[in-house]
């Protein structure tokens, strides 16, 4: 029977960590800004989450609710205002972003040295994107020897894929195979949005499953993973909801956490 990785576990204890530290730096708190654009519910409901999980662990938030149909011209206005406001630790850009903006051109605007998601093409080495800092603390979950074990990704953006290959080859993991052989794959990190496209058939007995999409579907949030059919052959696998998404969120706080020390030569 596949074991779940529970992201609410590991989340709960990422954020005890990092409220005990705020809690300690007694009148200091770490300020981050958030950058709404648009009426999107998904959208809303991640940025309430973000606020809300913000507060328990001491982080004050600062929400900037924009039009739909701002120009690109006010969206930078914003963010270089943000970028020069010594209250600002962090800045997180909800994404994604309506298609009048150019969101590669607004993510560079950023100071690298705010971006607490880790977009920035120059942030710095200490910030880790919050999605790949999940599916790492899940693969680490495991304890399955990267070094002996193979991995299929599977995204639609290069430069996310670019980035999960890294932070894989980091653990130790050199063997990346191709889609097609999926179902040779010790490790299958999925990241394509398409609700519950890995099935049993299409892998291998006792591989481990990262789901990293969340879909909405008939009122239900659905992965890439079918879990149903999975549970009997799959080793390891990320709930969805439960797995990545609550990570996300902790480890993005980490980030804002993290930026606030070294701004203010925390140890």
């Amino acid at each position: 029977m596949v074991k779940l990785i529970d992201g609410k576990k590991i989340a709960e204890k990422v954020k005890d960590k990092i409220a005990l530290e705020i809690f300690e730096f007694k009148n200091d708190r770490p300020n981050l800004a958030i950058i709404l654009v648009g009426e999107r519910e998904d959208s809303k409901l991640y940025v309430s989450l973000k606020e809300k999980e913000s507060v328990k662990v001491g982080i004050d938030t600062h929400t900037y609710r924009l039009l739909e149909n701002v120009s690109e011209t006010e969206l930078l206005e914003v963010i270089d205002f943000l970028n020069h406001d010594p209250q600002v630790d962090g800045i997180l850009i909800q994404l994604p972003l309506p298609k009048n903006l150019d969101t590669n051109k607004i993510i560079k605007a950023l100071d690298p040295e705010k971006d607490v998601d880790g977009f920035h093409p120059k942030h710095p080495n200490y910030i880790l994107s919050p999605v790949l800092a999940a599916v790492k603390a899940s693969l680490e979950k495991t304890q399955i020897n990267f070094k002996e074990s193979s991995a299929c990704l599977l995204y639609n953006a290069d430069i996310f894929g670019a980035g999960l290959k890294e932070t894989l080859e980091k653990l130790g993991i050199s063997n990346f195979l191709s889609r097609e052989k999926m179902t040779e794959a010790d490790i299958i990190v999925s990241a394509i949005a398409k609700p519950e496209n890995i099935k049993a058939e299409n892998i291998k007995e006792g591989a481990i499953i990262i789901d990293i999409s969340t879909v909405k579907v008939e009122g239900k949030v659905k992965g890439d993973a079918d879990f149903e059919s999975l549970k009997n052959k799959a080793s390891f696998i990320t709930p969805v909801p439960g797995g990545i998404g609550p990570m996300t969120i902790a480890f993005l706080l980490k980030n804002v956490l993290e930026i606030f020390k070294r701004k203010n030569n925390f140890k």
